[in-house]
């Protein structure tokens, strides 16, 4: 993608961001963009930088590590957005800026128990099922609310928030009864442990993300309406 061209999409995304939340009734600011990189090349990290972007996903931790491995000693913020195996997970910390796919407890037990002594709490946003299908990972809603007191307590955790993807759907009913749970959700979550921040929501994509936006989302996670079609 030619830097011009990403320029014009940013800037029409980010107009997007902002006529959403105002209309949710907050500003611009209140709400961060991650443009996703899953499948774009080197070059399209080096053009998103360049465009002044620092918040980058990818859905796959090793396409994560080897990118972040050439972009070393630069202002960037790489965030995990798929699935991350428990048996890679201990390779995130020191790199992952923010997890947002915290999806299980087993997950956060084993990133707990691989840690160092002396490192960082990891930053991660609990994964919400809150729709119920079986093709989607995460947390049921009922899960997490008996489970967060257990997550509170790992020490090598800092719980932040909570993420969902809605369902694939053109029904904006249906996208904002999703994003409308999540929020309420954590609300909920709020009220009942004190020492939970609850500041993020991670919902939002290419399709969907306005929607996001007006029921709260903090953070949306972008690529094809930023970045056109991933390369075959």
């Amino acid at each position: 993608m030619q830097t011009r061209t990403l320029v014009e999409s940013l800037s029409e995304v980010r107009a997007r961001i902002a006529a959403a939340a105002e209309r949710g009734g907050r500003g611009a600011d209140d709400v961060d963009l991650v443009v996703v990189t899953k499948g774009h090349p080197e070059s399209t990290v080096e053009a998103v930088l360049q465009a002044g972007v620092r918040d980058v996903g990818e859905n796959r931790l090793g396409e994560l590590v080897k990118k972040s491995e050439s972009f070393q000693g630069l202002d960037i913020r790489w965030h995990m957005v798929g699935r991350l195996q428990r048996r890679k997970a201990p390779g995130a910390r020191g790199i992952v800026h923010l997890l947002h796919s915290l999806d299980s407890m087993k997950l956060a037990e084993r990133l707990e128990r691989t840690a160092s002594t002396g490192d960082v709490a990891l930053r991660v946003l609990a994964q919400v099922n809150v729709t119920g299908e079986e093709a989607k990972g995460g947390f049921s809603p009922a899960e997490l609310e008996e489970g967060m007191e257990r997550l509170l307590q790992l020490e090598t955790l800092r719980v932040e928030g909570l993420m969902t993807m809605a369902p694939l759907t053109h029904d904006e009913g249906l996208l904002r009864e999703a994003f409308r749970s999540l929020r309420i959700l954590n609300d909920n979550l709020r009220a009942r442990f004190e020492e939970y921040e609850g500041t993020q929501l991670s919902m939002g994509m290419s399709n969907d993300f306005e929607i996001a936006v007006e029921e709260g989302s903090t953070i949306v996670r972008i690529g094809t309406a930023v970045l056109g079609e991933r390369p075959e």
